[in-house]
Parts: C-alpha cells; sequence; structure tokens
C-alpha cells in the first residue's frame, strides 16, 4: 500500500490531487478510499478551492477512527487556510482527541501541531512544547517523525518572543535530527536556521562562516538558495544584527 507521504509533493498541490484521485479510485477498501479523499480535499484547500474541499469532507462517509480523525484535521486545515484561524482550533483540538481515542499517535501529534500554528505569541511556544512531548512519548514512528519539524516550529515561535537563545538551541536541536535522518534537503534548512539564528543573537561571525560553508555546499550540488545569498550579503555587508 503506496504511503500518504509518498503521493504527496506540496511544491504541486494540483499534481498532488490528481495522485490521491486516482488512488482513491483504485482503492479496493472503502475506509482508506476516504482516507485518500481527505487528501484530495487537503491538496483542494492548498490550491485555494475552499468550497469544494468542505464539499468533498462533508461527503465522506466512513465511521474509521482514521477517517473522522482526518476529516476534522482537514477542515481545520481549510479553515486556517481561509484565514479562520480561530474557527480552526476546536477542530484540530477534536482531532486530537479523536486520535489519542484511537491510538493514531501520528495524527495525534499532527493536530496538537496545528493547534500551535492557530496561536500566537507564548501561548504558540507552550502549545508547540506540548506537541513535542506528546511526540516525544510516542513509540510510533509517525508521531516521533514530528520531533524535527516541531522543533524548527518552537524555534520560529521563540524568535517571534525575541528569544533567540532559545529559538537557536531548538534549531541546533533539529538539525542534529535532520542530519541523523539524511535528507539533504531538510538539513540544508536547518543549517540555514541555525545561522539565521546565530546574526539576530550577534553571533555574526559564526553566522557568516555557516552560511558560506552551506553556500560552498550547495554550489557542489549545482544548487542555488537566493536566502542564503541574501543572508551573505547582509553579512558581508557589515549591517547585520539583532
Amino acid at each position: 500500500m503506496t504511503s500518504l507521504d509518498a503521493l504527496w509533493d506540496f511544491d504541486d498541490p494540483a499534481a498532488s490531487e490528481e495522485r490521491f484521485r486516482a488512488a482513491a479510485a483504485a482503492a479496493g477498501d472503502a475506509a482508506r478510499a476516504d482516507v485518500l479523499r481527505t487528501q484530495v480535499a487537503r491538496a483542494l484547500g492548498l490550491q485555494g478551492r475552499f468550497d469544494e474541499a468542505r464539499l468533498l469532507l462533508g461527503s465522506l462517509t466512513s465511521n474509521s477512527p482514521e477517517v473522522r480523525t482526518r476529516v476534522l484535521l482537514e477542515r481545520g486545515r481549510v479553515l486556517r487556510s481561509s484565514g479562520e484561524s480561530s474557527a480552526a482550533e476546536p477542530l484540530f483540538r477534536a482531532a486530537a482527541v479523536q486520535a489519542a481515542g484511537a491510538g493514531l499517535d501520528g495524527l495525534e501529534v499532527d493536530a496538537l501541531h496545528m493547534v500551535a500554528l492557530t496561536l500566537e505569541g507564548q501561548d504558540q511556544v507552550d502549545a508547540t512544547v506540548r506537541a513535542l512531548k506528546r511526540a516525544r512519548s510516542s513509540t510510533d514512528p509517525a508521531a516521533l517523525a514530528w520531533e524535527p519539524s516541531l522543533l524548527n516550529n518552537l524555534g520560529m515561535a521563540c524568535s517571534g518572543l525575541g528569544d533567540w537563545t532559545r529559538a537557536l538551541a531548538a534549531f541546533e536541536e533539529a538539525l542534529a535530527l535532520r542530519r541523523t535522518a539524511g535528507d539533504v534537503g531538510p538539513v540544508n534548512v536547518a543549517r540555514w536556521m541555525v545561522a539565521w539564528a546565530l546574526r539576530n543573537l550577534g553571533r555574526t561571525d559564526e553566522a557568516l562562516a555557516r552560511q558560506r560553508e552551506l553556500k560552498a555546499d550547495l554550489v557542489a550540488a549545482g544548487l542555488e538558495d537566493p536566502y542564503v545569498d541574501e543572508e551573505i550579503a547582509l553579512l558581508e555587508g557589515g549591517t547585520a544584527g539583532p
């Protein structure tokens, strides 16, 4: 059975939508087909086709705990994407409760991470920490896989409060986990985040050294990243600072 992650390309939700539609049509199990259709709805939401996404989610009839959880999650994501975060929050909380009751740890952590994204300031930091603790308390690989993303989110939430020391610690921990996983793209993003936090802490020499190292690795791989170039230009120009 093909995993949902294998069908996703978040940079191309339209193509992802078509893959999920085809997989749902070919699914031999009704509950599995509805799981796949929840991801069609998510892809529609990412394209701004909110009404279509809502209609599709409302048409799903499976009583499977996974389907019920995913319907709550995707209804919440559609609301948040359409600018209604306050209305999305209770749906994400309900999805977390539903997932917890069904032993779906990965979906529970997903829902908790979405709750955090509907909040601001210290509330967002606290909610992200709760999601991170839940992920770390699980033995489910789907839950544990959320750890680096949650650490990145924690770093971003802390940076929003100006707590760059805590942000750097979260970004460094996320980088260590990304390196262990070995996926170069996420590793490079995590490297950039660490250097960005160093700059905002006033540790500009370290930040520049790390961005230059990242730039060299990108060039060697035949890649470019304008955000790396922007940071290097800022640091070399002598105007960088917290």
